[in-house]
């Protein structure tokens, strides 16, 4: 008997546990970021403080809240992925997590030379593609320097691809609207790299030029039935949590 109320209590709270980071991947606390209260959680699934506790435990143990005293449990202010970007994006409008914002959304025509974008693009070295560039900033602060790199094909159906600046909607929306055809992403991969001198000064990190500094990059690419026709590169700053917020 023992062991099954045990049992029972812990698939409670990590049920609750489970629901509660959903509703965070989908952005549903993008306003304040604040996770309701204990009373009112313990209200909405009939069960005891301790459980209550006990699952927001969980989520502070995963790094997607922090406990501020006299304030509630807030979402914290991390890195989100790019792939859990484009999950909430799609399934709610919301691009942007809790304190999070954009700038300096660049756009050009350049030749590709990066290996890892050749191989999952399909291209040849020095084939040209577009490239938008956009920083992402968590409470003002450069958090992710964001690359997308664009297969040429795109910029035939989506010219806007060149404008300069945020675009809305996403561009990928729009190609889909104009031609029917869905695009498809890749499980996201993650590795490491030295950063460039460019993502270095874009992420506001000031050291001699001589210094090694080592970055958390991600790679999403996305497909359509004619082929690859996107990678979506994230460059994280040093020192940050990078948390995986709803790839699903």
């Amino acid at each position: 008997m023992g062991k099954q109320s045990n049992a029972a209590r812990k698939a409670k709270y990590e049920r609750i546990a489970d629901d509660l980071r959903d509703a965070i991947r989908a952005g549903e606390y993008a306003d304040d970021g604040r996770l309701p209260s204990e009373s009112d959680l313990m209200a909405r699934y009939g069960v005891a403080r301790m459980t209550v506790r006990q699952a927001l435990s969980v989520l502070q143990n995963e790094g997607l809240t922090e406990s501020r005293k006299g304030s509630g449990v807030f979402v914290s202010p991390t890195p989100v992925t790019g792939s859990a970007r484009l999950a909430r994006l799609e399934k709610h409008g919301r691009i942007y997590s809790p304190g999070e914002t954009s700038t300096d959304h660049v756009a050009m025509i350049r030749s590709c030379t990066d290996g890892d974008v050749i191989e999952q693009l399909e291209i040849e070295p020095h084939d040209e593609i577009v490239i938008r560039r956009r920083v992402f900033r968590q409470d003002g602060k450069p958090t992710v320097v964001a690359l997308s790199c664009i297969h040429m094909r795109a910029l035939a159906v989506v010219p806007e691809l060149l404008e300069q600046g945020q675009l809305t909607p996403f561009w990928q929306k729009t190609y889909t609207e104009r031609t029917g055809i869905e695009i498809t992403r890749s499980p996201e991969r993650r590795s490491a790299r030295l950063a460039s001198s460019d993502e270095l000064a874009a992420l506001e990190i000031d050291i001699p030029a001589t210094a090694a500094v080592p970055v958390l990059v991600l790679h999403t690419t996305f497909r359509t039935a004619d082929g690859p026709i996107e990678v979506w590169e994230d460059v994280h700053a040093p020192g940050l949590w990078q948390v995986d917020r709803g790839t699903e």
